[in-house]
Parts: C-alpha cells; structure tokens; sequence
C-alpha cells in the first residue's frame, strides 16, 4: 500500500514518515519546492500520477500566538486551500482512505474541561488563532462532507499541543515549549541569572511528544471502518488525540528549567497574552478504540533537548 505524506518535513509529518519507514511501507512524499500543495493544478498532476492508495495530510502553516496574531491572513489562506487543494485533488484520483491533522484549538475558548469532541462549535473561538482555527475545522468539515456525498474514508485526529525533534524552535515564532527550551538554554549558555516567560504562568496546557502522535495517527488511519464509524458520528467524526494531562505554564517552565539546568529566576511577565485559560483533550474516544499516550512529559523534554543540543553543536540552523 502506497502512502503519500503531505508535510514530511514538519515536525509531525516526519515522526509519521519514520513509523511508516521503520514498518516497511512503500510511501511517496515531496518537498514544498518540487510541489506546492497551495497550487491546484500541481497537486492534481501529482496525485493523478502517484495513484497513493492512502494520504496522510500533516502539512500546515503552524506557529504560535505571536505568529498567528502577525500572520493572520496567511495562516486562515494557506491551510485552507492546502486542505481543498489536497482532500479533492485525493478524492478525483481515487484515494479511498485519507488522514488529516487537526488542532486542539478547533474548540471554544471557554469550552467544558477536559474538551470533548462534541465541544466543536458550541462557542466563540479563542481570538489569538481563530484565523487557523477555522481552517482546522473547515478541514474536519471537508472530510465529512465527502465522506456523506462521494462515500470516501477520510479521517480526522485533532492533536494537542506537540513538541519533540524536528520542532521550530524561533524565539518569535514558537510554540511554547520548544521557545522555552530554547530560551533557557541560551540562559545557561549566556550566563544569566532570570527568565521571562510570556504572561501569568497560570494558563494550563497539555502536551503530547510527536512521536506518540505518530503512533496514534497511524492506529487512527489502521482502523477498520467498522470500528473507526462505531466511535464517530458521521458530522462529528474527528478524534481527539493527548496525553490526558496538563500542567500549568508556570509547571512547564519549571521542568524545562531543570531539564537545562538553569538555576537562576523565572519571571512572569503579565503584560504579554495568555491565550485560552486551559487547553486539556478528552481522550476517552480513542482509548475506547485501544490508544493511549506513553511517553511522560519530563522523558520527552529530556529527549527533546538532547536533540536540540545535536543539532546546534552540529551546526544545524534551526528555525
């Protein structure tokens, strides 16, 4: 079976392209330069000849609250018709069974805690990436809806906040965690004796390490239709995918600063956002199914860290 890897490159694409390699699977990816999945007429070229039996799509324009609130046109556009371009493009070549990646932040600012699938559209999105967001549940949307007229398998697994090798680890332009190792590595490295982290250090997060969400988006996509349609609903079909536990910003920088050894003072600076108040997935449909989390949030900064370390005394420049 023939699987094309759409965002290969990327954090989560790659974990899922080593899973598949190490199984022996027989896949097909490309890199943005030799295809542009935002360009319609090449992505239907491309899936035309390659014939993939299955898609697995993990490309996006990702950052974040910086870059989503700098880039908000480009992060609603681009994943939009990346999506569009892809899930029909699969649909006129014949691609029966199709993955896509979503986000946790698919689900209302304030939604119930732990956040249910069924959470999807109840209420007012977080501002600071609802641009994204939007694109994230269009995608949902599109699956099913091809899903009901045209009869395909695709799918949907909606990740909570995911960190480990191959991260982005910019300053600006980060997720959380991999801007906090970041940061305080380059405290230890300078010398200094205090660290500034972004807002309260109140807000709650869940993190989940890629190479679990690799294992889960391919137990997703591995599923039999029966047992995959027995746990979904045909409009609400898109399965959560976490560790089932958070901590505070506060907790998390706390590790971090143990994982790289720093010893100064941690200080929260208020006047930055904090974004959603607390972000934990319901889990129970995909445990039901026979999934679960099994990389501990320490072990895997741990391991994180030793692969930032890697790539900076190799030289690597990273984003």
């Amino acid at each position: 079976m023939k699987t094309y890897v759409a965002g290969h490159r990327g954090m989560v694409g790659g974990a899922i392209l080593r899973k598949l390699e190490a199984r022996g699977s027989e896949t097909v990816t490309r890199t943005h330069a030799e295809l542009d999945l935002t360009d319609q007429a090449a992505v239907r070229d491309f899936l035309q000849a390659e014939k993939p039996d299955q898609v697995i799509l993990a490309a996006a324009k990702v950052g974040g609250i910086h870059a989503n609130n700098t880039y908000p046109a480009e992060f609603i556009y681009d994943n939009l018709i990346m999506e569009a371009n892809v899930i029909q493009q699969a649909y006129l070549a014949g691609v029966r069974r199709l993955l896509f990646l979503g986000s946790s932040c698919i689900y209302p600012k304030l939604a119930s805690q732990p956040m249910r699938e069924d959470a999807l559209l109840t209420g007012v999105l977080e501002p600071t990436n609802e641009p994204y967001a939007i694109a994230k549940i269009a995608g949902i949307k599109l699956c099913e809806s091809y899903n009901r007229q045209y009869g395909t398998d695709y799918r949907s697994v909606m990740p909570t906040n995911l960190y480990g090798p191959g991260d982005n680890f910019h300053p600006q332009n980060s997720h959380v965690l991999p801007a906090l190792i970041r940061r305080f590595h380059e405290a230890v490295r300078d010398g200094k004796d205090e660290v500034v982290v972004w807002g309260t250090g109140t807000p709650m997060r869940e993190f989940l390490h890629v190479d679990d969400m690799a294992e889960a988006s391919l137990f997703v996509l591995d599923l039999d239709r029966e047992t995959y349609e027995a746990e979904t609903e045909p409009m609400l079909s898109h399965i959560n995918v976490g560790s089932g536990t958070d901590v505070t910003i506060r907790e998390l920088a706390e590790t971090v600063a143990r994982v790289t050894g720093f010893e100064g003072r941690i200080t929260f600076d208020s006047s930055n956002p904090d974004g959603t108040p607390r972000k934990l997935m319901d889990v129970s449909r995909l445990a039901r199914m026979g999934w679960c989390a099994t990389i501990d949030l320490e072990t895997g900064i741990r391991g994180t860290y030793d692969w930032f370390l890697r790539q900076e005394r190799a030289g690597l420049r990273m984003k």
